[in-house]
């Protein structure tokens, strides 16, 4: 039994209680929102906010598919909730810094709540979490946040859940490793596209980028099962799924058990064949996945991608920097020359596909000529797109204690003159696809009346009219215009799948 403090005294929890104590407490916690909502005629809301990438977005579906479960209905927006999650990114300051300013307004208006005797729960949980600074600075000068768990027990989450709720006191939970693998599996009661779904193959990253503070809070590389994926595929499928993406920190580096118990291990092309065999003769008509690392993308994956039905033909492959010093610098373990070598063989083999990329500017020790190798490298490689970021110190890096920081004005200098290189490329692109018949999967709505987000084969970014019932389907439109960042385009008469 998990026990709390009260009177606000925070409790470090460190002893799991497993899978079954988490389905037990969800359960009570549910007869306990059914109580409040005999007792009151409306469900307590709930509201995830999420900071980071991809993983953080699918542990927040996760997270919300619970809290739906437990008998919590969502909320529109922060104020009125019950309940507000923060699912913290610590890659870069400015989420930090975004974090913190987040808390300050919900502790305003958590006050509020208290002068109106009403309530309001907060809790924090991700990459951030795991950084003892971060949870000591919470702790001490944020001691109206509730709840505090990490990236390694989002499956605990309604047991932390329901002690905060049974006895008012502050609940820190913060695992150091994985000790279980109870997320693994972990199923949702409800997702946040009913037609798309993310499906993690791997946990943690071994690559220990200078840079990168991800290998300290979310572990070392730890593969799922082959069979374990297979089957959860087989259930999005069933479940009416359209379109999966095949999440990790580095999918590259997948090595998973081919059988129960044990057995030979497989790669990720050899994964990516299996997932796309397992497709066949579903509603499942694309596969996607992120992200891959340069150091480890093999002629075995672009062949896997050629060949497999239902992969997209889109690759994201973080460049990061055009110098090769600065690369070396950086622990990127590949060239300059390797990568663009990657971009030419992937060209040659798949023509027409999308690639993408990650670039850093401003690295400490990043130099005007390293920085034009930077440029030079996006016109070689002509990207569909990027993110790009202006370097990031964090604690705990070897980076963060390298010389050569490149003064702020510098660095954001050269962080538009990036923009400048990369956005014409952009339009330039799409310009080249104009009066092309594209396939879409129809995502979501847009604004304004009968506005429809949608995506091609190869992520680009489509706006079109239509019905609302076009939601989760696939149809052909036409590329009629375009922007530096995406397309407007027309349905044309054909199958709506």
């Amino acid at each position: 039994m998990i026990q709390a403090a009260r009177d606000d005294t925070a409790v470090l929890l460190t002893r799991g209680t497993g899978r079954d104590g988490a389905s037990d407490a969800a359960l009570a916690v549910r007869r306990l929102n059914d109580e409040y909502f005999r007792d009151t005629g409306r469900r307590r809301l709930f509201r995830v906010q999420t900071f980071g990438c991809q993983m953080n977005a699918h542990d927040s579906e996760g997270l919300a598919g619970a809290l739906f479960g437990m008998g919590f209905e969502q909320a529109a927006d922060e104020k009125q909730a019950d309940l507000v999650i923060y699912n913290t990114c610590c890659v870069r300051e400015s989420a930090e810094n975004r974090i913190y300013g987040n808390l300050s307004v919900l502790k305003h208006e958590k006050d509020l709540r208290r002068a109106q005797n009403r309530g309001l729960t907060v809790a924090l949980c991700g990459c951030m979490m795991q950084q003892d600074a971060a949870v000591e600075r919470i702790r001490r000068s944020h001691r109206y946040v509730d709840i505090i768990f990490g990236t390694f027990n989002l499956h605990r989450f309604p047991e932390l859940l329901l002690s905060h709720m049974e006895t008012g006191g502050q609940i820190i939970d913060i695992w150091r490793e994985d000790r279980d693998g109870a997320g693994h599996d972990a199923r949702l009661d409800r997702r946040q596209f009913a037609h798309k779904a993310g499906v993690n193959i791997m946990y943690g990253c071994d690559n220990f980028c200078s840079y990168c503070i991800v290998p300290y809070v979310r572990g070392r590389e730890r593969s799922r099962p082959a069979p374990d994926i297979i089957n959860e595929v087989g259930a999005l499928a069933r479940d009416g799924v359209r379109e999966i993406m095949l999440l990790g920190q580095n999918v590259n580096s997948y090595a998973g058990a081919l059988r129960h118990p044990g057995g030979e291990k497989v790669d990720f092309p050899a994964l990516l064949r299996l997932v796309d065999r397992a497709c066949e003769g579903t509603g499942i008509r694309r596969i996607r996945f992120m992200t891959s690392h340069p150091k480890d993308l093999s002629p075995a994956l672009i062949s896997a991608m050629r060949d497999c039905v239902r992969v997209c033909r889109h690759i994201h492959l973080p460049l990061q920097s055009g110098s090769t010093e600065i690369l070396r610098l950086m622990n990127r373990r590949y060239t300059r020359e390797q990568y663009l070598g990657l971009i030419g063989e992937i060209r040659a083999r798949m023509p027409g596909a999308a690639i993408t990329t990650d670039i850093i500017v401003g690295f400490p020790g990043e130099t005007e000529a390293d920085f034009e190798d930077t440029l030079d490298a996006v016109r070689q490689a002509r990207f569909s797109g990027a993110f790009t970021f202006l370097y990031s110190k964090r604690s705990g890096t070897p980076a963060a204690d390298m010389p050569g920081q490149v003064p702020p004005d510098i660095a954001r200098a050269r962080f538009d003159r990036l923009l400048d290189t990369l956005n014409p490329i952009f339009l330039e692109i799409n310009k080249s696809h104009l009066g092309e018949t594209a396939e879409v999967l129809v995502d979501e709505k847009g604004s304004g009346p009968g506005a429809l987000i949608c995506r091609t084969d190869w992520g680009g970014l489509v706006h079109i009219k239509g019905p609302d019932d076009l939601i989760g389907r696939f149809t052909d439109v036409k590329l009629t215009d375009c922007r530096t960042f995406y397309f407007l385009g027309e349905t044309v008469s054909g199958e709506i799948i």
